[in-house]
Parts: C-alpha cells; structure tokens; sequence
C-alpha cells in the first residue's frame, strides 16, 4: 500500500539522521583553506511531545542499554521518570534515568536546577530497591554551573501557590518543588550556582544570607533555618565536590573525543515550554530541542536524531486548558487503565483522546525524526477511539495551535473515528503481532504527522517495547 512504501521511505530518511557518529574533516580546498574541522559524536535527543507523562524514561532507558552517557539539560526534580527493571519499578527525578545501566556516565547540565538533598535522597531510595542503582557517585558528572535549589525556594513554591489561589481563585499547579523561584532568581541574577559552593563558603554564606532576607521581605510568613540549611549545604558540598566539573570543557571533550553514544533525556515535554507551552500553565524551563544545546552547552551541529514520545492518548497533570479532554467514562476508563498518577506529584492525570494538532505543533518547534508511542495497550477495550485532526474557533478552523488560554478553552475539537481492536496487546513483540486495527491505528498516526514510528509501547517492562526499524 501507498502508506507502507511512505513508511518505508520515511524509516531511510530516518535511519540516515542516525547514521554516523562522525563526521569527518574535509580534505583541503584549492584556496589552500585548512579542513572544515569534524563535527564530532552525534547525540540523540529523547523529548515529550504533549504535557509531560508520556513514558519517556522507558525510551531512554532502552536506549541506555546501548549508550556510553546520559545527560538531562533542564528542569530540575519536579519531573518523574519511571523505569522498569526485572519487574522492579525505579523512579528518577534528578537522575539521568540511563544510569540504571552501570556502564553508563550520567550528566547533569547547567539547565538543570538541583536540590542537593532530593538528589542523595532520590539516589538512596534507587539504591535499596531491587538490585539497586550502583555505583552511581564514580559514574555521575554534575555541572559546575548549575543552579542550586534552595529549601527556602520550596516554600516560596508553596506560598505562592496559596496566593495564586486566594488572589485569582486558582494556582498553577506546580509541584511545589521550587523550580519557578529558583529560574526566576536565575533570570534576576540573584541565583547561587554549584561553582559558587564549591568556592568560599563564606562568601557563598554570605550571598545565601543576603538572597534568604530578600525572600523574607517578599514574603513575611516564609519560615527558614538559615544557620541549619548553611550547615547541610556544607555537608553536601564536601558530598557532590568528586562529582564536579566544568561542564562545557566536559560537554566538549565527550563531543569530540574517541565516538561515543550520547543520550540527551528531557524533562517534562514541548507543552509545559516556558515559551512554546500551554503559558502560564508551564514549567520554567526549555523543554524543546533549544533548551538541549543551552542545557548542555553545546552547539545544533551535534544534535542527530530526535525522538518525540507520544502517548498513544493525551494526559495532563494540574490545571490548563486541555481540548481532548474527556470528563466522562472515557476519560475516567483512561484514567484507571493507564494508572494515570503524577510520579512527583501523586495527582490524578486528567485524560482524553489523542490530539494531533497538538502533537504537529511539539514536531514544527523540535523536528522529530522518529515517534515513540507508548501505552498502546491501554486503547485495547474500547470498540472505537477517537483522533483530534483540527481545531475551529468561532467555527472557523485555525491552522496552528492557539498561543492564549483563553481562545485554547474556546476551541472545538474536529475528531475522527477511528474503530478499535478489543483484544489484549500485551503479548504483542512485534507489528506483525498487533490486530489489524491496531496497526492501522499506527499507520494513520505516522501518515497524518509525517514522522515514523519507531517504537510502539504495549506494557511496562522493557521487554513491552516493539521496535519497528
């Protein structure tokens, strides 16, 4: 059919992005110009396409088993990744997810904002489940310039949260983890760095005493040990120093040394973009292929492949607009079948149908070369399923995604229906192994994005991922 020889095709263009480590340096002009220098290793970029949840650890952790480094370049410990193992569940937030593989070199990058203690407690609870994280301080790399999440900055979270919603009659839904206080004091030049405790302590005392008053005469009510926090920092100082390194030299050297396969894990997805998401109902950061290079300090050139993972329906964790929305049996069956719970937060996720228009948006802003699509296997019960293809306002089509909540609240969904398989996925370890409308549902998702898919999730193990090419 026209749609296998597309996919065929599609999967060479693929293939070629991934192809090659190196680039090698060109031979001299007749100028007697010296050779374009060679670009170096490739890395390959694993990014959530909708608003977060969309399985995202599996991919990398797939991927790890293959990889030399993983490296996280934005967001700090307000995202959740969950990875099986040999049936044992791992939760990472801080963590490049990879590091599960003890082969593999973890990078925190300068995106990253860290809370030193959610870091060693994250580690500690990895540690003890199962066979355990091991190894994990000879094999993790931190940036030296990275943000420090300060305890206090959890509570300003919190506060403001509570005035959002006694001022407004609603709050963002954050995690409350401090991440939109520490990149706002990033953003003010007020912020503290890992280079800066590594320094003086009493300088970098001095300058936490001065940024903690300021947030004290912000917010009266904020209750802060500031003696006590110095004297755990210390601690963790003495902890991470081992860890530390300048993280462009370090980005560079494993760039351009012998090759390498460089994994880049994002953090929350294309619609929690501090300025390409569903604003103001975002996170603080650049979760786009953009917040990959200034994450890591490392220029496009080095970006290859760029994975999207979709979900193979919508989810979303707190309030915002979300135009698939289904507040019924559906969304409820969604809910429950895909044990649709926030890893960091516990929250419930609201549910609802796969939306395309939202998913062509997250492809125009980070140029997927290939599709994940995870949590297939939850779609099995239902007799029909249903596809969001376009967007009208006022009843007239939009051709792109509205930028303002308001008009977003306003849209009607264009859905197509598409009929479903019901029977059980779970067993399935290759395309071949899917019903027939299973398949189709694929291919139709491939044909309206223009993108290959890649992988097709049916479970929760690694085993559950069937790759296509």
């Amino acid at each position: 059919s026209a749609a296998a020889v597309l996919a065929g095709e599609w999967k060479d263009v693929a293939k070629m992005s991934e192809s090659g480590n190196q680039e090698s340096a060109a031979t001299p002009n007749d100028t007697g110009r010296p050779p374009r220098p060679s670009v170096g290793n490739q890395v390959t970029v694993v990014l959530g396409a909708q608003w977060g949840d969309e399985g995202k650890g599996k991919v990398v952790d797939l991927l790890a088993q293959d990889a030399d480094m993983v490296c996280r370049c934005q967001g700090g410990n307000n995202a959740g990744h969950t990875v099986v193992v040999d049936s044992v569940e791992y939760d990472f937030h801080l963590l490049p997810s990879g590091i599960i593989n003890p082969k593999v070199t973890a990078f925190i990058g300068n995106g990253v904002v860290i809370h030193l203690p959610g870091l060693f407690e994250e580690a500690a609870k990895n540690e003890s489940k199962g066979n355990g994280l091991k190894g994990w301080e000879q094999r993790l790399i931190i940036s030296d310039r990275a943000h420090i999440v300060f305890d206090f900055h959890q509570a300003v979270d919190g506060i403001q949260e509570q005035q959002r919603r006694e001022q407004a009659g609603k709050n963002l839904g954050t995690t409350k983890k401090g991440i939109g206080p520490v990149y706002s004091a990033k953003a003010a030049r007020s912020g503290l760095r890992i280079c800066d405790l590594l320094s003086d302590f009493s300088q970098f005392s001095e300058r936490y005493k001065v940024l903690a008053k300021q947030y004290k005469s912000m917010y009266p009510t904020l209750e802060m040990d500031v003696d006590g926090e110095l004297a755990k920092l210390k601690t963790f100082a003495e902890k991470i120093e081992p860890m530390v390194r300048d993280g462009v030299h370090f980005m560079y050297e494993a760039l351009h040394g012998p090759p390498k396969k460089i994994l880049v894990e994002g953090a929350n997805a294309a619609l929690l973009d501090i300025d390409f998401g569903t604003y103001p109902f975002v996170t603080s950061s650049n979760c786009t292929v953009g917040g990959v290079c200034t994450g890591l300090g490392m220029p496009p050139q080095n970006v290859g492949a760029v994975y999207g993972v979709v979900k193979a329906y919508t989810t979303r964790v707190g309030i915002g607009a979300f135009p698939t929305e289904q507040s019924n049996d559906v969304g409820e069956l969604l809910q429950t079948r895909g044990k649709e719970v926030g890893v960091t937060t516990g929250r419930k996720r609201r549910c609802g149908w796969l939306d395309l228009v939202l998913i062509k948006y997250a492809h125009m802003i980070n140029g997927f070369t290939a599709i994940a699509l995870t949590k297939l296997d939850i779609l099995d019960v239902f007799s029909e399923i249903k596809v969001g293809m376009s967007y009208k306002v006022d009843n007239q089509m939009i051709p792109h995604f509205p930028a303002n909540q308001e008009v977003l609240h306003r849209v009607e969904v264009q859905y197509e229906t598409l009929p479903g398989w019901k029977c059980d996925t779970s067993a399935a370890r290759s395309f071949e192994d899917l019903p027939e409308n299973a398949q189709n549902y694929v291919r139709f998702i491939e044909e309206q994005l223009g993108v290959p898919v890649k992988w097709i999730g049916v479970g929760k193990s690694r085993e559950s991922m069937i790759q296509l090419f």
